[in-house]
Parts: structure tokens; C-alpha cells; sequence
């Protein structure tokens, strides 16, 4: 298998930074929100949760987890075809106690302020490269 580097440039408090990466996942699976979160839901992230005051709920469950028992173990953005402010990021989301799941947000000014709270105390997020299958089967 061949791989290939991505690069992902975020800012942080107004400084650029880069994020190299070893892709893995193909970026076919990977291009919009819907795709991506059936991937994740084939995948075993079947758990919804929500950002609110006492910390991340499971819809399902109904469970609080505070930041120190999430581990978020990939993300995604997502940028609307038509207008740059439309922007999504995906949380994968995995538990302490083995629920995995999926958390949805906006993206820059229009984030929930809940959600950034809540991954601001997150201590463990890592970002899984993305494969670019097409360019590798033309290599």
C-alpha cells in the first residue's frame, strides 16, 4: 500500500500550525459529514452525544462522562461547498467504560460554546490521517 502525507494547517490562539500526516482512511469515505458518520456507525460509533453543563451526555444512556473520561480518537472539518462560514467539525468519540460514539458541532464563530468548553478539559485528542486511495491505485 502506498501512502501518502497530508498536511492540515489550523490556527491556535492566531498562530498557523501545521498537522503532518500518515493517511489511513480513504478520503472517498471521508468527503462529507453524512458518509463519514455512516462509516463511524459501521465502524461501531453508535452512541450520540450532546455538550451540556455537567459534561458530555450520552443521548442513548443518558450518561455523564466529564473530559477526563473521553477520549477523542479522531476528527473531522467539513466546509460547506457554497459558503466558507458553513463549517462542521465531527468528534470520534470513545469512553473510559467502551462506549463509542460520535459528537457533531459548528465550527469557528458559530461553535457551541458548551462543546468548547467541554474539549478544552479533554486531554486525549488525536487526529487519524485520511488515505487517499484514488491517488495511491494510480501510483
Amino acid at each position: 500500500m502506498l501512502y501518502h502525507a497530508l498536511i492540515n494547517i489550523y490556527y491556535y490562539r492566531g498562530t498557523p500550525k501545521l498537522i503532518y500526516m500518515q493517511t489511513n482512511s480513504t478520503t472517498e469515505e471521508m468527503k462529507s459529514l453524512a458518509t463519514c458518520l455512516n462509516k463511524l456507525v459501521l465502524d461501531g460509533y453508535t452512541e450520540d452525544f450532546k455538550a451540556g453543563e455537567r459534561g458530555l451526555l450520552s443521548l442513548q444512556s443518558e450518561r455523564i462522562y466529564e473530559p477526563g473520561q473521553v477520549h477523542v480518537v479522531n476528527f473531522f472539518r467539513f466546509e460547506g461547498a457554497s459558503d466558507p462560514a458553513d463549517n462542521t467539525i465531527l468528534y470520534v468519540i470513545e469512553t473510559n467504560d467502551g462506549v463509542k460514539g460520535t459528537l457533531v458541532d459548528a465550527y469557528g464563530s458559530y461553535a457551541d460554546a458548551k462543546v468548547t468548553a467541554f474539549m478544552k478539559g479533554v486531554e486525549d485528542i488525536n487526529k487519524k490521517p485520511v488515505n487517499n486511495n484514488d491517488s495511491a491505485a494510480n501510483n
